[in-house]
């Protein structure tokens, strides 16, 4: 990877990623980090253990004690439940199923031929915010966004002379570093509000709260952050990671021939195939009968098999445009060659299977030890004094920590909105504004944090384009992401708070204590 310079003095920013990307490169191999990362996660369990630190739970008053995992019945565990955490880990399954969907569409030539198609009829100004803009409203599908999405913009980012790189960091990046953000209602609208409901009922079991009482603010949000990434993407990734040369021979090396009658007339089959396959989901969907909603509420977002399975839907959607594209062209002439073109696919997942194991470990090891939960409550209890403008950056701050070690959104709401939504409630504020500075604190370190378990895919695919690709320059290319996003989601959320704007519906900033 070739970087550009220019003469003198490096600005103060550039110095700070570049001493990012330097320590981190300096690590070790992304598997022995994680295998060192279990390692200490273990002998923190029993110096805590030792010391005797424990918390009490703010909703059932139970004690909370670190877990010493070093011991026989620890040790036993962790021998007896590794092959079971690894096997049970969500974005192993989702990842491969998605990948034979997506390396199917990728092999037989249909995005290569559809990016070189798009870049000839649209400029890269407007290419690049639709990416991004699809990166947040991704989120409404659950965790498809940083598993399909990335992959596509780094695709996209080579046709149009970019790093491919700066794409999947692009699009990694803004789809977590803005989680909360949306236009759309969705799960994590729902499973905030199913811990934000019953810890103000705990306080006024008449308030009325709904599942949409953070829209206005995560619609304005939506659109606010999409510009702040293109932003961050055009001025800061896209020049620090300079020029991108494939290996020639290698399947980077794109030809920059004419796209073929043959190749079009492909690429128009596979693209009808596309709006027949999103017939049948609509079919499947629109109806107040549909098979993919929920068979008793006849939602299409909680539990419907739509919102389990979107992982397989996904994957069908690219599996067959490509598989039409793949007979068009005759690169799939019968069944052995479309077996080996996903076997070839999968190939390319072996690196991110192997830290997979190990990142899996680690993540139990956390969870046995009970230190994530303790580290919660003894954060939210330090915020207890503070108030106003403080009270609010704190919030922001201690979730945005407390993201970097535990990775899900929401068992840390689940420990943490039994404390905060209660306490703010007696200070005046709205469990509608609680539950968003959490949301926004809980977004914005998502890119950055190890804790995330789309990390290691995202490292996987970036060492598709540069072999030696280290940690420590993937993390400096989405550090600037997250530092932007925070300046903007707290600004944001300061306006709201001086102006005193609702949230959403029945979303408001006061509230008075009955």
């Amino acid at each position: 990877m070739e970087k550009t310079s220019k003469p003198g003095r490096a600005p103060l920013f550039e110095r700070f990623l570049n001493s990012i990307e330097r320590a981190g490169n300096k690590l070790p191999d992304p598997v022995i980090i994680f295998m060192a990362l279990c390692c200490i996660i273990l002998l923190a369990s029993w110096i805590a253990a030792m010391a005797g630190w424990s918390a009490t739970h703010p909703t059932t008053g139970a004690t909370i004690e670190s877990v010493n995992l070093l011991n026989g019945d620890g040790l036993k565990r962790i021998v007896s439940e590794a092959v079971g955490n690894f096997a049970t880990f969500p974005p192993l399954a989702m990842v491969l199923v998605a990948m034979l969907g997506i390396g199917v569409a990728e092999k037989s030539g249909w995005f290569e031929t559809l990016m070189r198609a798009t870049v000839e009829r649209a400029s890269g100004k407007i290419i690049v915010p639709v990416i991004l803009f699809v990166a947040i409203i991704a989120n409404a599908a659950g965790d498809a966004g940083p598993i399909v999405l990335p992959p596509l913009a780094a695709m996209v980012f080579i046709r149009l002379g970019y790093h491919p790189v700066a794409g999947l960091v692009a699009a990694y990046a803004t789809c977590l570093g803005a989680f909360a953000a949306n236009l759309l209602l969705g799960m994590t609208d729902v499973l905030a509000f199913a811990f934000t409901q019953p810890a103000a009922a705990s306080v006024d079991p008449d308030v009325h709260l709904n599942v949409a009482m953070n829209y206005y603010f995560i619609a304005a949000a939506t659109l606010i952050l999409v510009a702040i990434s293109y932003f961050v993407t055009m001025r800061i990734t896209i020049p620090r990671m300079g020029s991108f040369t494939p290996e020639p021979g290698s399947d980077l090396d794109h030809d920059d021939s004419p796209i073929t009658d043959r190749d079009r007339r492909a690429m128009r089959f596979a693209n009808i195939a596309v709006i027949l396959v999103v017939v049948v989901l609509l079919a499947l969907t629109v109806p107040e009968n549909g098979l993919l909603r929920n068979a008793e509420t006849g939602s299409l977002t909680q539990d419907s098999p739509l919102m389990n399975g979107i992982i397989v839907v996904l994957a069908a959607f690219f599996f067959v445009p490509g598989l039409v594209y793949a007979i068009s062209v005759g690169t799939v002439k019968n069944s052995t060659d479309l077996a080996r073109m996903m076997i070839e696919s999968m190939s390319a997942m072996a690196g991110f299977i192997v830290i997979v194991f190990f990142a899996a470990q680690m993540l139990a090891y956390f969870s046995w030890s009970n230190l994530g939960q303790i580290m919660a409550i003894k954060g939210a209890e330090a915020l207890e004094n503070q108030s106003g403008v403080a009270l609010i950056i704190g919030i922001i701050l201690l979730s945005m920590m407390l993201n970097l070690v535990i990775g899900s959104a929401s068992a840390k709401w689940a420990i943490l909105a039994p404390i905060f939504v209660p306490m703010l409630m007696f200070l005046g504020y709205h469990p509608a504004f609680t539950q968003m500075l959490y949301r926004i604190g809980d977004s914005v370190t998502n890119p950055i944090t190890p804790m995330m378990p789309y990390m290691p895919l995202l490292l996987s695919f970036a060492q598709r384009y540069v072999k030696n690709m280290g940690i420590g320059t993937l993390i400096a290319a989405l550090m600037p992401y997250s530092i932007a996003f925070f300046i903007a989601w707290t600004a944001m959320i300061l306006l709201w708070f001086f102006m005193g704007w609702p949230l959403g519906p029945d979303g408001l900033i006061s509230y008075d204590t009955p």
